[in-house]
């Protein structure tokens, strides 16, 4: 489903809430949230966050933060500005596109200026995601994905939950994509529910009690528990996650390719939604999961509110050849490496990618070699 994503363009001399985007002096700190608005409540006494937050305006903002900026948190006004002519050349292509009836990818990927954000890693100060832990490193290896290189595909298990239409996974889902980027929030004595445009809806009690779920019990979006703190935020603490997807996913931009950063059962992700002004929230993720990674992480990015935006439906699932498609062209690609005498001895399955049949792998070149001696 094609989905048009408006990008407002903001350079840095343009309004923009005030509270959205703090800037130092110095350009190498993050300020602390700030935590003196006071939203309004709703019926029964909550603060309200009811509302519409598409995350369209931060799909540009990269997770890792690009080499140019060092250890800056912040883009000068003059790389502001030079951004500002980048979206102005991208405009005039859409009007083309517009005017001549050629729409190609033109509106399926639109892009913003105006972030003087360089990272949404506030924690570390390199603004880089840690290393994995060696066995974060064998986990990884181990997973399946369609954004693999040179992978091999023959059944669904080769494919992970997001290629299968079934999840991007937890937290990934709360970090924008390319489009279907709607989230909104729904409130009601007791539970804040979060819905979300691309494959899911959570359901989040806020009572500030009940136990988490026993161990062995999991979930693609976890066992979420939230409370109210500081009169403006919701603290949500999340267990019991099903391993399996990606824990960000390869789409947000910044994030390592493959969709292959695993998670094991020990992870705990604690978000924070902290409302800063009326249209305004700045979600913050702390992620800890000391058997993949070695150390913990923190991201952070605002939300704008947008009650005009509509949910387009993400028909993913239906008509998905995709899936057949990549493992009916895959085996064709190596019966005919078979026939041309490339065939290939299994490699230990525990190795990862490339998988057994990859005729470029050592296999391949260890038996061509043997054949001609």
């Amino acid at each position: 489903m094609i989905r048009k994503t408006i990008f407002a363009l903001a350079a840095a001399s343009l309004a923009l809430p005030a509270t959205a985007q703090q800037v130092p002096d110095d350009l190498t700190t993050m300020p602390d949230v700030p935590d003196d608005y006071t939203p309004s409540r709703t019926p029964w006494g909550d603060p309200d966050f009811r509302g519409s937050w598409p995350l369209n305006d931060i799909a540009e903002l990269p997770v890792n933060r690009p080499a140019q900026y060092g250890d800056r948190f912040w883009k000068t006004e003059e790389e502001i500005a030079a951004e500002q002519g980048r979206v102005e050349q991208l405009e005039e292509a859409y009007e083309s596109e517009d005017e001549e009836g050629t729409i190609g990818l033109g509106h399926w990927i639109e892009y913003q200026a105006g972030s003087r954000r360089t990272s949404m890693i506030v924690s570390a100060q390199d603004g880089q995601l840690p290393d994995l832990t060696p066995e974060g490193k064998r986990r990884a290896a181990l997973m399946r994905a369609s954004w693999i290189t040179g992978q091999t595909f023959d059944w669904v298990t080769d494919f992970d939950s997001w290629d299968r239409c079934i999840t991007r996974g937890f937290p990934a889902s709360m970090f924008p994509f390319r489009y279907n980027n709607g989230i909104r929030i729904f409130q009601s004595p007791g539970n804040v529910t979060i819905m979300l445009e691309m494959l899911g809806t959570r359901i989040i009690p806020v009572s500030g009690e009940g136990e988490p779920w026993p161990e062995g019990v999991d979930g693609w979006f976890g066992n979420s528990r939230g409370r109210w703190i500081d009169d403006n935020t919701l603290e949500v603490v999340t267990t019991n996650i099903k391993p399996g997807a990606s824990a960000l996913n390869v789409a947000t931009r910044g994030v390592p390719s493959g969709n292959t950063l695993p998670m094991s059962e020990e992870v705990t992700v604690t978000e924070r939604f902290h409302m800063v002004g009326p249209d305004t929230i700045t979600y913050e993720m702390e992620y800890s999961d000391p058997i993949v990674w070695e150390d913990d992480f923190t991201l952070r990015a605002n939300w704008s509110r947008d009650d005009d935006y509509e949910f387009y439906e993400y028909a993913c699932h239906e008509g998905n050849v995709q899936v057949r498609n990549y493992i009916t062209a895959d085996r064709t690609k190596r019966q005919q490496e078979y026939e041309r005498g490339a065939m290939v001895e299994p490699i230990d399955p525990d190795a990862g990618p490339p998988p057994a049949m990859d005729p470029a792998s050592r296999g391949a070149q260890q038996r061509n070699s043997e054949e001609t001696e």
